[in-house]
């Protein structure tokens, strides 16, 4: 199957400093991966270096041709005071209709917020409003850089099923930087545990019980494997299992 985008010996240096090296990784259409990783391994940046966002120091990216990407950012600042109903928001740079809006506010689990002014929205209806935002493109891969930072764990949860839905409704692949370690053991097809590098990666079953994971994180994810395996239990040919943990 080809990949939808794939980084080949993917290197960046920031400000001096080495954040990635040697980075090798492909997107399979419809499948759902998840970067997990300490603080400061480059999660974000290696996001950041598949949008084209950060240059690279070497290695290159490949995208399928005319490939729709939506972007949904780790955090959005804007002006407390300014005055936006969620409608306008979404038509920022390029005017949508109301149908289309409301369309992508659905999707993303948020039908009913069109109206409402943007800095009134909870932090969970807000994540929402930027799934939707990235939806109107609707992408052929979705990204999202810790899109349940602030939320609570079932908040957190809720959202991420409300990925797995857009994941079934519109056929996109999907990679998402996460630290809710014990929910994105049951929402991932494949996880990849990036330190700088690729330090392991596959089912979460295999790399919840990889060394170089064990490492990093400890034994503490081993309970949301339960719900994995409650998951996939009558799954016996997983489309997308890449279950194999070594180095890269």
């Amino acid at each position: 199957m080809t990949p939808v985008i794939s980084a080949r010996d993917l290197s960046v240096h920031l400000d001096g400093r080495r954040v990635l090296h040697d980075v090798n990784v492909e997107i399979a259409p419809g499948e759902i991966v998840t970067i997990v990783g300490p603080n400061g391994s480059g999660k974000s940046t290696f996001l950041r270096a598949l949008i084209g966002a950060v240059p690279l120091t070497s290695g290159r990216v490949d995208r399928a041709p005319d490939l729709r990407i939506g972007y949904v950012p780790q955090k959005l600042a804007l002006d407390a005071t300014l005055p936006i109903t969620v409608q306008r928001f979404l038509s920022l740079p390029h005017r949508i209709g109301k149908v289309e809006a409301a369309e992508a506010l659905a999707r993303a689990g948020a039908p009913d917020l069109a109206t409402r002014q943007l800095m009134d929205l909870s932090g969970g209806q807000f994540q929402r409003v930027l799934l939707a935002r990235a939806l109107l493109e609707k992408p052929q891969l979705l990204l999202l850089d810790e899109a349940t930072q602030g939320l609570d764990q079932p908040g957190s949860a809720a959202f991420y099923q409300r990925i797995e839905q857009v994941r079934q409704e519109m056929g996109c692949a999907v990679v998402m930087v996460s630290h809710d370690l014990h929910v994105v053991m049951a929402a991932s097809d494949r996880v990849l545990c990036l330190n700088g590098h690729i330090c392991c990666q596959g089912t979460p079953e295999v790399v919840a019980d990889a060394p170089e994971y064990r490492a990093l994180f400890g034994t503490g994810t081993r309970g949301a494997l339960a719900l994995y395996r409650h998951k996939h239990s009558h799954s016996h040919d997983h489309p997308h299992d890449h279950s194999h943990a070594g180095t890269e």
